[in-house]
């Protein structure tokens, strides 16, 4: 067996349409088809795959301290993606990849969850680390 690819991160929050505006609207995934499952939730899509699999929990969740540190995306078009997250006055922080160059964003969600979004080396942007004011 080898893995290819994330195929979805599934997370609890009592702030769902929120944080369903926030991974269509900031990062760009689309709203699409989930299941009629027996509790409410939504699912966001990158292309054809469902990858943000959000499900609404009305008890209290802690941001402060999560059980998953961060996930990941791979994306394109580094300079367009840092001018949405200032755009949505989201805060973030930029990285390079010792030895790789890779460029990263990290950032955080209405529910605190740590998100950190790739770009290839040849990326090139403003890199200043911005506080979302």
């Amino acid at each position: 067996m080898t893995i290819q690819h994330l195929e979805h991160v599934n997370m609890r929050t009592g702030n769902l349409e929120a944080m369903t505006a926030f991974y269509d609207q900031v990062l760009g995934l689309k709203l699409g088809d989930r299941p009629a499952f027996q509790f409410n939730g939504t699912w966001l899509y990158c292309g054809d795959m469902a990858v943000v699999h959000l499900v609404e929990d009305t008890a209290p969740l802690n941001g402060d301290n999560p059980q998953l540190e961060h996930f990941a995306f791979r994306a394109e078009g580094l300079a367009d993606f840092l001018a949405r997250l200032r755009s949505h006055k989201v805060a973030y922080e930029c990285r390079i990849v010792p030895g790789r160059e890779i460029r990263q964003v990290h950032t955080a969600d209405p529910d605190g969850n740590h998100i950190e979004i790739a770009f290839g080396p040849e990326e090139q942007a403003d890199l200043t680390n911005y506080d979302g004011a």
